[in-house]
């Protein structure tokens, strides 16, 4: 085989790797959830494990409050990740320094960006001194409890600064390019930077911008080190729910956790579906005819 045929296979063999074992993972997980686990004599394949799992009450607090973490933080990551992208090719600064700096978020540790919030943002924090200093506050309890509710705000927080730095990475070079080319145009026949923005360059950067919001709802709605560190005893989210379930010492009861993960995976399906119909319907609209 020539040389300009080996090295691409070569290249992407780790992927494929990669892939193997995470489809592999995912397999094994869909049937212990089902109840097939010959090493702990379980052979039935049954969906019972499912419908007790949905019917228990705190697993279904544990669905609403992932999903409501994910959908907020995704939002507010995509509103500030574009305004961040727009902002970057505003300047010109689309490379070099400023564009490593914005990238730096996406390089932490989600661990270490826990860390980071509990530092700034409890009432013992940076942020609660700041005020105690400048006297808003006469106590540190007056300092809002942002952590450790069931509003899961910290979590949010914490996702929003991170993952916005990666809307904004993964959409800049679609929006410069459409910036520079359409909205230049547009510029050029009287319209306003503003006009020309919203009207141009932000709608055919949709599609982007859905995909960077769709990675990052997934990744917070499957996300456990955030809402373990940052979120309320009850109710839990949903991934901390299923590794409680999981490190349980009575085998037997493994598939209830596998059926967590089960719906885990079920509704980032979902989402996925959701996001290619909405997709498809937008750039019809739009008239064009984007990959998807």
């Amino acid at each position: 085989m020539r040389r300009d045929k080996i090295v691409p296979v070569l290249l992407i063999l780790p992927f494929l790797l990669v892939t193997t074992l995470v489809l592999i993972a995912i397999i094994n997980i869909l049937v212990q959830s089902l109840g097939y686990m010959p090493v702990f004599n379980l052979y039935d394949v049954t969906l019972r494990y499912y419908a007790e799992t949905l019917r228990r009450p705190e697993v279904l607090q544990s669905i609403g409050v992932s999903l409501r973490v994910s959908i907020i933080s995704s939002l507010a990551a995509a509103v500030c990740g574009t305004v961040i992208c727009a902002a970057l090719i505003k300047t010109g600064r689309t490379k070099g320094g400023m564009l490593y700096t914005v990238r730096l978020p996406i390089l932490v540790p989600h661990t270490v960006v826990a860390v980071f919030t509990v530092a700034l943002l409890s009432q013992t924090g940076l942020f609660a001194r700041l005020a105690y200093a400048l006297g808003i506050i006469v106590d540190y309890t007056e300092f809002p409890g942002i952590l450790y509710g069931t509003g899961y705000a910290g979590v949010i927080i914490a996702y929003v600064w991170k993952e916005s730095p990666f809307i904004a990475y993964f959409t800049i070079a679609l929006m410069a390019s459409v910036s520079s080319t359409l909205g230049e145009a547009a510029e050029n026949l009287g319209a306003s930077p503003l006009k020309s923005f919203i009207n141009i360059t932000l709608p055919l950067s949709l599609p982007a911008i859905a995909r960077g919001l769709l990675i990052v709802f997934i990744f917070s709605f499957g996300g456990y080190e955030l809402p373990m560190l940052l979120g309320a005893t009850l109710p839990k989210a949903l991934p901390v729910y299923t590794y409680i379930e999981f490190i349980k010492p009575e085998f037997k009861l493994r598939p209830y956790a596998m059926a967590m993960n089960g719906v885990t995976l079920l509704i980032s399906l979902a989402m996925a579906v959701i996001y290619a119909i909405a997709m498809n319907r937008l750039l019809k609209k739009l008239g064009g005819d984007y990959e998807k």
